[in-house]
């Protein structure tokens, strides 16, 4: 969690355009939340029952019914465990990010006392979950939104490829908007940090790279926004910032190719 604080520091102190864009990042992670609570919610499903039983006790004497029914019984009590552990873990770790969010609200809240936060409920309790027919709608129109999105990012990603770094950051800001949450969203935010970095804002490019990695700190691109945002801060002078993202890089992702770009780079700054 200080992790993050001290990124959103970083990037405060980087240009005063961070306070005009305060409100947003509100919306942003008050989504973001929203968001992860429904998705965790959605696990409750699996403790749902698909039909009837399926079990098929054989056996003629009475013995080898009950050495069906034993076996049975150990076969479904390690299942149930497996699946509980499965659920458990997932719980936890969506408590844990719903935990840093509401952190990171409330540092950029004015009226929000970080003392007296209290400690997140662990998700999966009573809130509905919404049938499939409450997320879903029409089935067409599911598929027309899927295409919709994918022919969207394309079209700024091709932008990109073309060198129009401004239509580039344009257009995956209004992809974004569009489709928060998505599962491009991440690969959005930083592509949009790369259109950013050409034209040298190096503010809004350092937000983006952070948007990317907090919103999937363990995605295959992660490292390499945690490699990029420790760039941006170099640029904009917080140098002994950008040694600490750089060197997170390799604390976080030990095996990633971006470590190698991340230990050059503390060499060339001088990081201790």
């Amino acid at each position: 969690m200080r992790f993050f604080v001290i990124c959103l520091a970083c990037l405060s102190l980087g240009s005063p355009s961070w306070s005009q864009d305060r409100e947003a990042t509100l919306a942003d992670i008050r989504q973001e939340l929203s968001v992860l609570s429904f998705e965790l919610q959605t696990l409750k499903r699996q403790l749902s029952t698909t039909g009837g039983p399926a079990l098929n006790i054989g056996g003629q004497s009475g013995i080898d019914r009950l050495n069906s029914i034993e076996a049975a019984v150990a076969s479904l009590t390690s299942k149930t465990e497996e699946l509980e552990n499965r659920i458990n873990r997932i719980v936890r770790d969506g408590t844990n990010q719903v935990g840093d969010l509401q952190f990171r609200l409330c540092e950029l809240t004015t009226e929000c006392d970080i003392a007296t936060l209290p400690d997140p409920l662990t998700l999966g309790g009573e809130t509905a979950v919404p049938s499939l027919g409450d997320l879903s709608g029409d089935g067409g129109d599911g598929v027309e939104l899927a295409v919709a999105e994918v022919a969207d990012f394309e079209r700024a990603e091709l932008a990109l490829a073309d060198g129009e770094y401004e239509a580039a950051a344009n257009q995956f800001a209004q992809f974004i908007a569009a489709y928060p949450g998505g599962p491009l969203s991440t690969e959005a935010h930083f592509l949009r940090g790369e259109a950013l970095a050409r034209l040298g804002d190096w503010n809004s490019a350092a937000r983006a790279y952070l948007d990317s990695f907090s919103g999937a700190p363990n995605d295959g691109r992660a490292p390499e926004a945690l490699y990029k945002l420790g760039l941006s801060l170099n640029e904009l002078g917080q140098t002994s910032r950008a040694c600490l993202m750089l060197a997170e890089v390799e604390k976080r992702f030990p095996a990633s190719d971006q470590v190698g770009f991340a230990r050059d780079s503390q060499l060339t700054l001088g990081c201790s």
